[in-house]
């Protein structure tokens, strides 16, 4: 079942969180014992059966599961440091794209529109620039812009060039931890 739009504020994250993590606990059992080409043809091929995306494959699965992570843990993080004047994001989970926008926030004076994804280090920079361009022309009137994405996804070494209301924020899906660059100010 495709996961629908949520709102997601400091009452209902931690449930919405530890459903999604049980859901997700089961997948890959479906390959348990397979190598090879079975394994691969399975990999691509045969519908995971259960979890948040069960007609889906465990490729797409695994690919749709970790971006959520990333909003799920992201949102969590910025709701537990008060990161931006909003009290609840509207996310997409999986690859819906009916907000035009993974995260949206709306307050009295402000607002906030958000690109999220999980990615391997080869294609960080490929997503991030296309992250930026969305950003740059479908939510310039947007006071908050945000890049969500997973923790490995950028070298060590990588640092960010900043323009005015664009934050990145990097997310450690296993540890829940965030850091948002630029520094916000306190």
């Amino acid at each position: 079942m495709q996961q629908p739009i949520r709102t997601l504020n400091a009452a209902n994250i931690s449930a919405i969180l530890e459903a999604f993590t049980e859901s997700i606990a089961p997948v890959g059992s479906s390959i348990q014992g397979l190598t090879g080409v079975s394994l691969l043809t399975a990999l691509k091929r045969k519908q995971v059966g259960l979890g948040p995306y069960p007609s889906v494959t465990l490729f797409e699965a695994a690919n749709r599961i970790m971006s959520d992570l990333v909003i799920l843990h992201g949102i969590a993080g910025l709701l537990k440091l008060q990161a931006f004047p909003f009290t609840e994001y509207t996310v997409e989970f999986g690859n819906e794209d009916k907000n035009g926008f993974d995260i949206r926030a709306t307050s009295d004076s402000c607002s906030l529109a958000g690109e999220a994804f999980n990615v391997a280090p080869s294609f960080f920079h490929s997503k991030k620039a296309s992250a930026l361009k969305k950003l740059r022309s479908k939510a310039a009137d947007s006071t908050h812009r945000i890049i969500m994405f997973n923790a490995g996804a950028p070298s060590p070494r990588y640092s960010a060039r900043h323009e005015p209301g664009i934050y990145y924020v990097c997310v450690d899906i296993n540890s829940g931890d965030i850091e948002i660059t630029p520094r916000l100010p306190t």
